[in-house]
C-alpha cells in the first residue's frame, strides 16, 4: 500500500477535522433542539404535537393532502372510521397511482 503525498495527508487531514467539527456542531444543536421541546412542555405544549407540526411544515400542501388521503384510506379499511373516505380522496388515491 502506498502512502499519500504530504498535499494530500494535509487535505486529507483537513477533511476529518471539519467533519468532526461539523458533527460537534449537529450535535449542539440537536441538545438546542431537546432544550426547547423541554422548555415548551414546561410551559403546557404537547410535545408529541410540536414534533408532529415541525415535520408537517417541512411538506408542501399537496404532499400533506396526499399524505391525509392515504391515512384517511388505511384507517377506513382497518375499521378506525364509521365514514367511507370522501369522493375526493379517493379519486386523489387513484390519481397517485
Amino acid at each position: 500500500m502506498s502512502t499519500l503525498q504530504a498535499s494530500a495527508q494535509n487535505q486529507l487531514r483537513q477533511f476529518v477535522e471539519q467533519i468532526e467539527r461539523l458533527e460537534e456542531e449537529k450535535k449542539q444543536l440537536a441538545s438546542d433542539i431537546r432544550d426547547k421541546y423541554t422548555e415548551a412542555k414546561a410551559v403546557g405544549f404537547d410535545v408529541k404535537a410540536l414534533r408532529q407540526i415541525v415535520r408537517l411544515r417541512k411538506k408542501s400542501n399537496q404532499e400533506r393532502q396526499e399524505e391525509e388521503s392515504i391515512l384517511e384510506v388505511y384507517m377506513h379499511a382497518l375499521g378506525m372510521l364509521d365514514e367511507p373516505p370522501s369522493e375526493h380522496v379517493v379519486d386523489a388515491m387513484i390519481a397517485a397511482e
